[in-house]
C-alpha cells in the first residue's frame, strides 16, 4: 500500500469533514448575477474535481495493480481542471480588469490568491504534464520524470488540502442550491458546461484505451 495515497485519502477526507462541519453564514454584500454564476460553475465544478482526486488517491493506494485505472482517471480529470483553470482565471481577470461587480465581490485573502493559487496552478500543471510524458513515452526521455511526477503530485497534494480547507464548503453549498433551485437559463447552461466537461472526460479516458502506454512494466509506479 502506497503511504502517499493514503495521505491523499486522509487529507481529503478531513477537508471533507470541515465543509461539512456547521458554519455560522457570514454576513456579506449580495453578488451580482455574472459573479455568482461564475461562482457557482466553479464551485459545482470543484466537486467534481474532489470526487475525482479521491478516485485518483485510491488508485495510488495500490498503483502497481491500479496503474491502468490512475491513467483512465487522470485523462478524466483533464476537462474539469482546465474548466476550473478557466473559470478562476476569468474571474481573476475581471477583478484586476477593475471590473465593478466583480471588484465589489470580496476576494480570497492574499494568502491564497498569491501563494497557494499559483503553486496549486503549477503543481497541478506539473503532475499533468509530466503523467501524460509517462503514458506516452515511459523513461524513453529518463527518469527523472516520474521523480518530477512523484514531487509534484506532493506539493499539488498539500496545495490542495490547504485550498479545499477554504473553499470546498463553498462547493457543498452550490451542489445543494443547485439541486434545490429551478433551473433558470444561466443554471441551464451552467449545467450544460459541466455535463461536457465531465462527458469530454470520459472520452478522454476511453480514447486513452487505445494506445498501449509502455509505462507500468519495469518501471516505478509513483
Amino acid at each position: 500500500m502506497s503511504k502517499f495515497g493514503a495521505v491523499f485519502l486522509m487529507l481529503l477526507f478531513a477537508a471533507a469533514l470541515n465543509a461539512l462541519r456547521p458554519q455560522g453564514i457570514p454576513s456579506v454584500a449580495p453578488a451580482r448575477p455574472r459573479v455568482l454564476a461564475n461562482e457557482a460553475l466553479t464551485a459545482i465544478n470543484g466537486g467534481l474535481l474532489f470526487v475525482l482526486l479521491a478516485a485518483v488517491a485510491i488508485t495510488v493506494l495500490y498503483i502497481r495493480p491500479l496503474l491502468s485505472v490512475h491513467y483512465l482517471v487522470g485523462f478524466a480529470l483533464i476537462p474539469p481542471l482546465a474548466l476550473k483553470l478557466v473559470s478562476t482565471g476569468y474571474r481573476f481577470m475581471q477583478y484586476y480588469r477593475q471590473d465593478h461587480d466583480f471588484r465589489l465581490a470580496e476576494p480570497p485573502p492574499l494568502f491564497l490568491r498569491f501563494a497557494v493559487a499559483p503553486t496549486l496552478v503549477v503543481s497541478a500543471l506539473t503532475v499533468m504534464g509530466t503523467g501524460l510524458e509517462l503514458w506516452a513515452f515511459a523513461d524513453r526521455f529518463g527518469t527523472w520524470w516520474l521523480s518530477a511526477h512523484t514531487v509534484s503530485a506532493v506539493v499539488f497534494m498539500a496545495a490542495m488540502f490547504v485550498h479545499l480547507l477554504s473553499h470546498l464548503r463553498r462547493s457543498v453549498g452550490a451542489l445543494a442550491e443547485e439541486v434545490d433551485g429551478r433551473p433558470a437559463a444561466r443554471a441551464v447552461s451552467r449545467r450544460s458546461i459541466l455535463l461536457a466537461s465531465a462527458i469530454l472526460g470520459f472520452v478522454l479516458a476511453a480514447v486513452s484505451l487505445t494506445y498501449a502506454s509502455p509505462f507500468g512494466s519495469g518501471v516505478g509506479g509513483g
